[in-house]
């Protein structure tokens, strides 16, 4: 409720505003000189006074300088005649709100008051508003310290960069590992900071929000001059409304897991070495033994047999694990040329057709483009990615059953499709069929003999072509594994 003060020395006036004044919600005082004013004043929150100019003791405008110097903010508002309207002039310019001439309508003194009740209301919202406002700041600055001193007390290293990929933070993990002075400001472009030129490329993409939609943003993977091994990942910053704002990215310290990776992909190369030799000549000795022995009886030659089985199988496995590692180690399929996937295509099916035929299934091709581009990649690699994904097809599917093969060219990629109407697999074995070692064992196909290394090979190759790899599978209605290669585009280019 505001409060109001009335000095005049009519009585009948006094009463009249305070009257109107009740109507409009405010609470009123009355005082017939400026002295009896002044100490109600005082002694009261008084926010708006009307005062008469003409009183007897001291004047309104005395009464003003008064007011306003205990309180400069107070609405002063001159009750005036008409023959003092130049005074009242001065007294607005001395302080005053407003005046009023008397005699005057109560519509009159309500219009007046009213202009100043809302001043009084905006200055308390203005207030209020200043007041969340430094409230804000100060949340702010309180939230901008604490993510500060987290930022800067993770082992490591982060760097925040605008959206034209100059750089607005880093902490001090960032500027250990790339030898950046503390004294040396951020605000420059990130390539004054990072001399690696694909991960500056992959901090402006990703600052620009050119992976936003993506289904995985591209991580990178840089060594030091100091032997370290550092794996970037980005996130795009997006504002409220969609726009990208510019990136996080953060340095992750992988040489522990390089240098165990290292060691174990040594140990089972070593330890395959050594296997396979000996296991080799118990097969071949007993395949041998096997042929000529007489008289060994049905059980002990089923026995042999499976003796015999196991062996191949583990020495399938070791030349699958050595292979894993070569891939592993980037020692392996390192002859890329320019190859046609269509043309081995062609090769491995008509290869594995006669393994197709012994289970009485049908094994097709189909190319959809006739001119099929090129691919860049070891012609090893691509048979050995396509070779694997047809004969888990052939293996995996019953007798009688049916295997097509596609090409196409999809989105500036070949795409190859290996489908099949065989057993099929749930949903948690599609998550899990990439993983070393990991097989789909059920009634169905428990007796079929394998390693669980062939996909994972299949992904490693996939993977280290910059392609892609998809399973569609449902069971008892076969599977679908679709690969995905990028075309060579730097001889296209040429040749326009």
């Amino acid at each position: 409720m505001n409060q109001v003060l009335v000095i005049d020395d009519e009585q009948d006036l006094r009463d009249g505003c305070e009257r109107i004044l009740k109507r409009m919600a405010c609470k009123v005082f009355k005082a017939s000189t400026g002295e009896d004013g002044i100490a109600l004043f005082k002694e009261n929150s008084i926010s708006i006074v009307l005062c008469d100019l003409k009183m007897p003791g001291i004047d309104g405008i005395e009464v003003l300088r008064r007011l306003r110097k205990i309180d400069e903010n107070i609405l002063v508002i001159i009750i005036t005649g008409f023959a003092t309207i130049d005074t009242a002039i001065e007294a607005m310019k001395q302080g005053a709100y407003d005046f009023i001439a008397k005699p005057f309508e109560p519509d009159q003194l309500r219009i007046v008051v009213g202009r100043a009740m809302e001043k009084l209301r905006l200055r308390r919202k203005a207030k209020a508003l200043e007041i969340e406002r430094l409230k804000n700041l100060a949340d702010l600055g309180t939230e901008k310290s604490r993510i500060l001193a987290i930022i800067e007390s993770l082992p490591n290293g982060i760097v925040v960069t605008n959206a034209k990929g100059n750089v607005v933070l880093m902490n001090p993990d960032f500027r250990k590992r790339f030898d950046i002075l503390q004294d040396r400001e951020p605000g420059n472009p990130i390539e004054t900071y990072i001399q690696d030129q694909g991960l500056c490329c992959l901090i402006h993409e990703i600052s620009k929000g050119l992976h936003v939609n993506a289904e995985k943003v591209p991580t990178y993977e840089l060594t030091l001059p100091s032997e370290t091994y550092l794996l970037a990942r980005g996130q795009s910053v997006l504002a409220e409304d969609g726009e990208c704002l510019g990136a996080v990215m953060i340095f992750t310290n992988i040489t522990d897991l390089k240098n165990f990776d290292q060691l174990k992909s040594e140990f089972v190369a070593k330890v395959a070495h050594e296997l396979r030799s000996p296991l080799a000549t118990i097969h071949e000795q007993l395949a041998a033994v096997i042929e000529d022995a007489q008289g060994i009886g049905e059980d002990n030659r089923h026995l042999l047999s499976r003796a015999k089985d196991k062996t191949k199988n583990l020495i399938s496995l070791i030349g699958n694990l050595l292979d894993l590692a070569r891939i592993e180690a980037g020692n392996d399929y390192n002859s890329p040329k320019q190859v046609k996937v269509s043309e081995i295509l062609d090769g491995i099916v008509e290869f594995l057709k006669t393994r197709a035929e012994s289970k009485n299934q049908a094994l097709s091709i189909v190319h959809e483009n006739v001119d099929m581009p090129f691919v860049v990649a070891d012609p090893l690699a691509i048979e050995s990615i396509f070779g694997n994904l047809i004969t888990n097809a052939i293996k995996y599917t019953q007798k009688n059953g049916n295997i097509a093969v596609t090409t196409a060219v999809e989105k500036g990629r070949v795409k190859v499709s290996v489908r099949d109407n065989g057993y099929g697999m749930d949903a948690q074995h599609v998550k899990m069929i990439f993983e070393k070692f990991y097989r789909v064992k059920n009634d169905k196909t428990r007796h079929i003999i394998g390693t669980g290394l062939g996909l994972s090979i299949v992904k490693g190759l996939v993977d280290a072509m910059d392609g892609e790899i998809t399973v569609e599978s449902e069971p008892d209605h076969g599977s679908t594994f679709t690969v995905y290669l990028p075309v060579e585009r730097e001889k296209q280019e040429v040749s326009v």
